[in-house]
């Protein structure tokens, strides 16, 4: 949902390209002729779905990414995300495929006169990925299942991804690293004086108190660290009793990659999974028991996993009401998390960490006894 590494600053400028300056991008850069150009939803940056006229062999649809300018002064950190996708798409795992440029570069810096000033943002180009977001679909049980493996089955594979500019992934003061909540207090001003703001204060008190002093002991990875239900691409097939069963088909957005810790992932992937969930308590256990399936977590790391996941509702929710004062022209975009968040944070509050997990990890504990017999 975000993709500067100082997107809170207020200091990035977000791209205003029109249509028709991305259809001659994709000329000038990437070499290819536009027939059709439509612009993508997006938070800070600029996406654009681009058609191009059919050449054998090639695709015909492509995803345009310009990136904000502040993101846009940190190249080796747009590098290393294109080649983490790379990486991952070689691995078998179903992301896009990072398109070259003219000069056989994964990226072209472009700068624009804007009469004040002349400001410079990164420019990818990625094959389109089509399917239906979890958003749009009824999900199961078993697909929660699955998206929890695939999380932890992507944090694993990267375990063995190198690149010489890898430490531009420790993004020290990234809003969106779950390590970073504390950061959250600048913003609160943006939600007013509510029940909805003192919930934020109280998670981020414990989360000072409680999750801060145990960070030396989760195990580290790279995070994706936005695996949310507009960024996971479903198909749909037949059973055999002529049911419609759904099977995770792309993965988007990799701008908010950045070291953190396998608990983080499967927090983060458990809090977007409850947004449309009718049963939101309820989905933690599958996604939770996907994931220890490859990556059982330790007795320390499921002790943080409630309050990381009402601290990730916190971020989302904070910074859609921060960025909504920014550009209030993308409310519409930035508030889908609000829709149901607030209420599902207030439940899990209201209910309180023994009554949420109990139903986590007993959910879980039920898979063990199937995968047994």
């Amino acid at each position: 949902m975000s993709s500067g590494n100082d997107r809170q600053s207020g200091a990035l400028s977000k791209p205003t390209f029109s249509e028709e300056q991305a259809s001659a991008l994709m000329e000038s850069v990437f070499g290819l002729k536009a027939s059709r150009v439509q612009a993508l939803p997006s938070y800070d940056d600029q996406n654009f779905h681009v058609y191009i006229t059919k050449t054998k062999d090639s695709p015909t649809e492509y995803v345009l990414k310009i990136s904000n300018t502040e993101t846009s002064k940190n190249p080796d950190l747009v590098e290393v995300q294109n080649h983490i996708v790379m990486f991952l798409k070689a691995a078998g795992f179903p992301t896009a495929s990072v398109c070259c440029t003219k000069e056989d570069s994964t990226t072209s810096l472009v700068s624009v006169d804007s009469g004040s000033e002349i400001k410079s943002y990164l420019v990818r180009l990625l094959t389109y990925l089509p399917g239906r977001p979890i958003a749009e679909i009824p999900i199961s049980p078993q697909l929660l299942y699955e998206i929890g493996k695939l999380a932890a089955n992507l944090d694993k594979s990267l375990e063995k991804f190198h690149h010489p500019k890898l430490s531009s992934l420790h993004r020290e003061n990234f809003i969106w690293n779950l390590k970073n909540v504390p950061l959250l207090e600048k913003y609160l001003y943006a939600l007013g004086q509510n029940r909805n703001r003192e919930i934020v204060e109280q998670v981020i008190h414990l989360f000072k108190e409680e999750v801060m002093t145990k960070l030396s002991h989760f195990r580290e990875c790279i995070n994706h660290g936005d695996l949310n239900d507009h960024n996971i691409l479903t198909e749909s097939s037949k059973s055999a009793s002529g049911a419609t069963e759904y099977k995770v088909s792309g993965i988007l957005d990799f701008d908010d990659m950045s070291y953190g810790y396998y608990v983080f992932e499967v927090a983060i992937t458990i809090m977007y999974m409850m947004i449309e969930s009718k049963s939101p308590i309820q989905v933690g256990g599958h996604v939770l028991a996907g994931f220890e399936s490859v990556t059982p977590l330790t007795a320390v790391e499921r002790s943080a996993l409630f309050l990381l996941v009402c601290s990730r509702f916190c971020q989302s929710l904070v910074m859609a009401a921060y960025s909504c004062q920014l550009y209030p022209e993308n409310k519409d975009y930035l508030m889908v998390t609000a829709k149901t968040g607030w209420k599902h944070l207030q439940q899990m509050f209201d209910m309180g960490q023994k009554a949420v997990e109990a139903i986590w990890f007993e959910t879980a504990k039920s898979y063990e006894s199937r995968i047994s017999m």
